[in-house]
């Protein structure tokens, strides 16, 4: 490992709070790898976060569904940069409907990729990161805590993704890897066809979570913070 420049994969890092924790790691040292499902619109990031640091930032198409998907992604990174220092697992959808409506196809996919997609990121990722004693971050949701109406499927995959990371932590910590999940509330992204806007300034920002990320990096090795939840100081803006 003749680099000695730390390098980061991070899910779903096209826009919304994967992009944020891209470009906090870029401007803190990091070389970052972005995935979305669409090379379009990870060649599209990958060249806005170049401008912050030329040379730092890639963009892969990948599906966090497909674990071969996954591997070919931690290779890529490998053969590129020839290290892997931390994996930020934050690929993420949500279908919202009551149990009576929701289609077994909208359940499957969540599942699938809120949860199976990081079970994938990890087992591609642990060989490499044992070799540089690295970082694993899961990216959950206070929804992995608080059950709510028309939220089955997300909670269900939320909850279990809170779970799963507390148990790899366990798993892994004696292997050198530090493992811990961010649990945020209301974040100002597109996710579920949301467009940002001024009315979302009362909400956390991309960049909050990627100050957060970088926090958790730059903790003392003896100490793992495990589980965080993190939420708008103000619900809805109004004091």
């Amino acid at each position: 490992m003749a680099d000695h420049i730390r390098t980061a994969l991070v899910t779903g890092g096209s826009k919304g709070i994967g992009y944020g924790v891209a470009e906090a790691l870029i401007k803190s040292g990091v070389k970052v790898a972005i995935t979305s499902r669409s090379q379009e619109a990870a060649d599209k990031a990958a060249q806005q976060l170049n401008e912050i640091r030329e040379g730092y930032a890639i963009g892969m198409a990948a599906d966090v569904r497909n674990l071969a998907s996954q591997q070919a992604v931690v290779d890529a990174v490998v053969q590129q940069w020839e290290r892997l220092d931390y994996v930020i697992a934050n690929a993420g959808v949500g279908h919202f409907a009551p149990i009576q409506e929701l289609t077994p196809e909208q359940w499957q996919e969540t599942i699938d990729i809120n949860l199976t997609g990081v079970f994938n990121s990890v087992k591609a990722s642990l060989a490499e990161l044992k070799k540089t004693e690295g970082y694993f971050i899961s990216i959950a949701s206070l929804a992995g805590t608080n059950f709510f109406e028309k939220g089955s499927a997300y909670n269900a995959s939320k909850f279990g993704l809170v779970g799963f990371s507390q148990a790899i932590m366990l798993d892994l910590r004696s292997e050198g890897i530090k493992v811990s999940t961010i649990m945020p509330g209301s974040v100002a992204t597109e996710f579920a066809d949301h467009t940002p806007s001024e009315a979302d300034a009362w909400k956390i920002q991309p960049e909050d979570i990627g100050k957060l990320v970088i926090d958790l990096l730059s903790m003392h090795p003896r100490t793992l913070p495990s589980k965080i939840e993190v939420r708008p100081t103000i619900p809805g803006g109004k004091k």
